[in-house]
């Protein structure tokens, strides 16, 4: 049965708490509000508004998503780096606006296929939500994939900082560092869901206090070992074109680092069916996460602009593997680079972290609607592990190590990773916008939070955006006639995704997938499990605290 959505999601009936099965899960408004899309309250609701935005903001991981990137910025120069961002951000400030009015309305977990499903005109709703959801969880699982290898090759540099540049590491090495990150992400996360809300909130300070950390080290540092800072000048006006793309060409492709950085907002919607009063902290979560690394990763390039070798060719060649450590180096020293440099890939292995949990919540969505392979087997949600889907936890795990065996090949190849993460991303964000400005706009009802008559025209400019970003992003950036290893493999990989994700509805998911499905008054395979895990489950801490 197809899900439908009542007229009134805002309702607030009570303030009295719901219980289920011995432990506290929800205040009604937020299940009444679940339950009106067509779902029961399954996962344990504990996570306020700043924890919400803490689980994106620590994705996007600021400083160490910036590091990751600056080899897509720093070929267009100063300009590139400092304006690339504040216009890129701008835009998708725009998109975070668009998201928040439907996120509000319509808080549920798998909230981008689910939201396609509902505006969407009859004939192509089933093949564009299945689309969008299969675009959305390849894009988590590719994010995991682009954050966990970064962060191998951050641990690594270390490595080569430490010998002076004289070692750098293997393919294969690169890959076990990579795989372990990401088993151990698949510990973390299962079992201790419990302190997982703490661990965010802590992940705001850690990023916060590197950014911050950075911005005044850096001039120092260079001031006292290397002379004075680059002059405004050259820091808000100096191009360059290290390209063989057209100049103003090259300043385009420098939003590939924020288009980058700031792309996991929508991981506050896969937290919805976990957020305490969720069509208020989801909306938020997701236009502070925007807003706060627009901001701080403006002042954050103006600063590396300001401290870096004006021999960009240098800095983008680093013997260390990593443009930014050698910007560190430059500037501190050995043991100043060391130093940053290992906090820069602690806060990285939290971001990887924070994506395992977001992808594993849309994926568990996914499957509760009965679209992926296995779904009855994913979609369990454990009792006895904090009411978490720890399946589909696992699933994403291995999915993320064997995509990630792309790393072995060339780093064409391990670019791949980050463009799966981009482009998948920008699908699934835009086409559920796009049915409800074509299909929809009489089937929205505003939530907690609303643009207002604002809200069409910024619907609009998210999509022209979105849809020159997906083309942006399968540009070579080197040059219009790439090498093999130059090449941009985004759109085979994509057109793969998309592609196969419609044949196999065309031919086989057409039969048994009808969008989302209602377990509202249902019984799901999870419930069949409580009379087993009851005793466990009464004699908990929890248990007796909610008593």
């Amino acid at each position: 049965m197809d899900a439908k959505l009542s007229d009134k999601p805002g309702r607030r009936p009570s303030t009295a708490t719901v219980v289920q099965e011995g432990t506290i899960v929800s205040d009604p408004a937020d299940a009444e509000l679940l339950a009106a899309m067509g779902y029961k309250q399954e996962l344990r609701r504990h996570y306020s508004t700043v924890q919400v935005f803490a689980i994106a903001f620590s994705i996007m991981g600021l400083l160490p998503s910036i590091a990751s990137t600056l080899s897509f910025s720093i070929p267009a120069g100063p300009v590139g780096m400092v304006w690339g961002w504040f216009v890129a951000s701008f835009f998708i400030f725009i998109v975070g606006l668009a998201m928040a009015d439907l996120a509000s309305a319509m808080p549920t977990a798998g909230g981008l296929y689910w939201w396609t499903h509902y505006f969407a005109a009859d004939k192509y709703k089933r093949s564009l939500s299945f689309l969008v959801g299969y675009s959305n969880t390849l894009g988590l699982i590719g994010g995991i994939c682009s954050i966990d290898y970064g962060f191998a090759l951050m641990l690594l540099s270390l490595i080569s900082i430490a010998r002076d540049g004289e070692w750098s590491a293997s393919r294969p090495i690169v890959y076990g560092t990579y795989a372990a990150c990401v088993f151990s992400h698949g510990i973390i996360a299962t079992f201790f869901g419990r302190i997982m809300p703490k661990i965010q909130s802590a992940c705001i300070y850690a990023n916060v206090g590197l950014v911050l950390a950075t911005v005044i080290a850096l001039p120092i540092g260079k001031a006292q070992n290397n002379g004075p800072v680059n002059s405004g000048g050259y820091v808000f006006g100096h191009t360059e074109n290290l390209t063989t793309w057209p100049a103003g060409w090259a300043f385009m492709l420098a939003w590939l680092s924020p288009i980058w950085t700031i792309g996991a907002f929508d991981s506050c919607v896969h937290m919805s069916e976990e957020a305490t009063h969720a069509a208020r902290a989801v909306p938020l979560g997701v236009l502070w996460s925007i807003g706060s690394c627009w901001v701080l990763g403006f002042l954050c390039l103006c600063i590396i602009a300001a401290v870096i070798n004006k021999d960009l060719t240098a800095v983008l060649n680093s013997s260390f593997g990593q443009p930014m450590a050698q910007i560190y180096y430059d500037a501190l020293g050995k043991k100043g680079a060391l130093g940053f440099m290992s906090i820069l890939a602690i806060v990285q292995f939290f971001m990887g972290l924070s994506l395992v949990i977001a992808a594993s919540r849309q994926s568990w969505a996914f499957s509760r609607d009965g679209a992926l392979p296995f779904s009855s087997f994913f979609r369990h949600v454990s009792k006895r592990i904090r009411f978490q889907p720890v399946r589909m936890i696992w699933g994403v795990v291995v999915a993320a190590i064997v995509i990630g065996l792309l790393c072995l090949i060339d780093e064409a190849a391990a670019s791949a990773l980050f463009s799966l993460a981009v482009a998948g991303n920008d699908l699934a964000w835009g086409t559920p916008i796009f049915c409800r400005l074509v299909w929809g706009q009489d089937k929205f009802r505003p939530g907690a939070f609303y643009t207002g008559w604002m809200s069409k025209p910024i619907a609009i400019t998210a999509i022209i955006y979105l849809f020159f970003a997906i083309i942006l992003c399968m540009f070579p950036t080197t040059g219009p006639n790439p090498d093999p290893e130059d090449m941009n493999y985004t759109i085979v990989i994509n057109s793969a995704v998309w592609l196969g994700a419609l044949l196999y509805y065309a031919l086989f998911a057409r039969k048994w997938f009808t969008g989302p499905k209602m377990t509202v008054g249902s019984e799901s395979e999870s419930d069949q499990d409580v009379s087993n895990e009851q005793s466990d489950e009464n004699s908990s801490p929890e248990a007796v605290e909610a008593k």
